[in-house]
């Protein structure tokens, strides 16, 4: 008895600690190109996480801004709809939780031509909120092209490699 409750807490506890997605930013990855990324905390008020516990994230194409502390801002996480006067602004600025040395470590790449800081992702891990945020490299138009082309190119494959084996079984 004892033992199936110890394998349903393990159970619990793994499924509270998966990573449940809440918003990604889609164009990230088609108009930069990833170098690094880190995980972040995100500093949120009551009812922000009780409206991103609802799936309430929208239109999710926030910024990331680095003068001594980082911040994301252009999050619209909408109000909650059972909250009350102690409900959030829908798109304030929010403090990223990340420690000094990391914090450093992105402003001095930062500083070289080209980068910059964007979030990908938006996730729930733990219980927590977190944001994943990384060092990209702009992408020129041709690069966005070349990088459709190959991903059309690997569908058609993996469709064609389908069709194989479906024929092969026959």
């Amino acid at each position: 008895m004892e033992e199936a409750q110890a394998h349903g807490g393990a159970a619990r506890q793994a499924a509270s600690d998966a990573k449940k997605t809440i918003a990604r930013n889609q164009e990230a990855r088609h108009d930069y190109t990833i170098e690094d990324t880190w995980e972040a905390g995100l500093a949120l008020m009551g009812t922000e996480v009780k409206a991103l516990r609802m799936g309430r994230a929208s239109s999710w194409t926030p910024g990331l801004e680095i003068n001594g502390e980082a911040w994301l801002y252009g999050a619209n996480i909408p109000l909650y709809s059972q909250g009350s006067w102690t409900n959030h602004a829908p798109t304030r600025k929010r403090k990223l939780l990340l420690h000094r040395a990391e914090i450093d470590r992105m402003q001095d790449r930062v500083a070289a031509k080209g980068y910059t800081i964007v979030p990908l992702e938006l996730y729930f891990i733990g219980g927590r909120v977190k944001v994943e945020i990384a060092l990209a490299k702009g992408k020129q138009e041709w690069d966005k092209r070349q990088a459709l082309r190959e991903k059309q190119d690997q569908r058609e494959a993996e469709r064609a490699m389908r069709r194989y084996v479906k024929q092969a079984r026959r």
